[in-house]
């Protein structure tokens, strides 16, 4: 089975268990062949859950919970020492954090001190605990969620780890249809249990390779330039993107060009996953009367293609 036949076998099972939601779907999993970390913020019971429990299920990867409160301690997330007196030392016991798939639920429930130490875990693929650095599972993949309407007992997520996000999406509620099917349907929990690996850890790494090889031209590296230079300009947002926003964005386009079976970049690829790549570190202007991802949208429709 070539790379195309294995990245439709992955797309078409998860279209089962996630119904009706497919550009949402093709989204994480170009953001876990680019090797980023997804934010899905929604309301409760949409499928955050389900969905991160199948895109673990099918990579045959190691799934791991962990639900986000006030009083959660960095050591709930990370592990701790014991004392054991039959070894007459201290055993560190792994937290939550060390699987290959953590879903972060309600991230922004958390205080600001364990959001931090989950920093570390997103960008070095390693914690810190008691003085010891320890290597995290590869790969390893975060997917948090959080909920925009309830604020309420919440800290909002610091510019620094929303950037460690490669993408944010919402998958919204279900059309008429797909929510008919879901009623009609067998339960997502039991479907996701039952569900077979797809692929293998090896080859979601081999795909990961494929990525970072997808051709990028010297005339759309510089069509993405001009972009990150719009948001820069003052016109559209209050601060522009930095030079990692610009490189996760082709990350993004490549992974995004490897699902539509070409091994070069197109403008379209840019377009496609330039909103969910970037809204989410962008504040628009005041008196845009749009959010930053329609802004993002309209800032596009104004840069000229190469």
């Amino acid at each position: 089975m070539d790379a195309q036949q294995k990245i439709k076998a992955l797309l078409d099972q998860l279209n089962t268990v996630i119904v009706g939601k497919p550009a949402q779907v093709r989204d994480c999993v170009a953001c876990l062949l680019a090797g980023g970390h997804l934010l899905i913020e929604d309301v409760p019971g949409v499928g955050k859950t389900t969905l991160a429990h199948a895109l673990a299920r099918s990579f045959g990867l190691h799934f791991s919970r962990v639900q986000f409160t006030a009083d959660l301690m960095p050591s709930d997330l990370l592990g701790v020492s014991i004392y054991e007196r039959a070894k007459e030392a201290f055993v560190f016991h792994p937290g939550p954090v060390f699987a290959q798939v953590l879903l972060a639920d309600e991230i922004n429930r958390a205080s600001p001190k364990t959001q931090s130490a989950l920093l570390e875990a997103m960008e070095e693929k390693q914690v810190t605990v008691e003085g010891e650095t320890r290597a995290l599972p590869s790969p390893f993949f975060v997917i948090a969620t959080q909920n925009p309407h309830d604020q309420l007992g919440t800290f909002a997520l610091p510019e620094s780890q929303l950037d460690r996000f490669l993408m944010r999406i919402s998958l919204g509620y279900p059309d008429r249809a797909s929510e008919r099917e879901l009623l009609h349907g067998a339960d997502r929990r039991g479907m996701v249990e039952a569900m077979r690996s797809t692929l293998s850890p090896l080859d979601l790494q081999t795909l990961q390779e494929q990525v970072m090889q997808v051709h990028a031209a010297e005339a759309l590296i510089t069509y993405v330039q001009d972009l990150v230079a719009a948001t820069r300009s003052g016109r559209w947002f209050l601060q522009g993107l930095s030079p990692r926003a610009g490189i996760a964005v082709m990350r993004a386009a490549k992974a995004q060009a490897l699902l539509s079976g070409r091994d070069y970049v197109a403008p379209d690829d840019v377009q496609a996953i330039l909103p969910q790549t970037v809204a989410h570190r962008l504040l628009p202007v005041g008196d845009a009367g749009r959010g930053p991802a329609e802004q993002v949208r309209a800032m596009v429709e104004a840069v000229p293609l190469p």
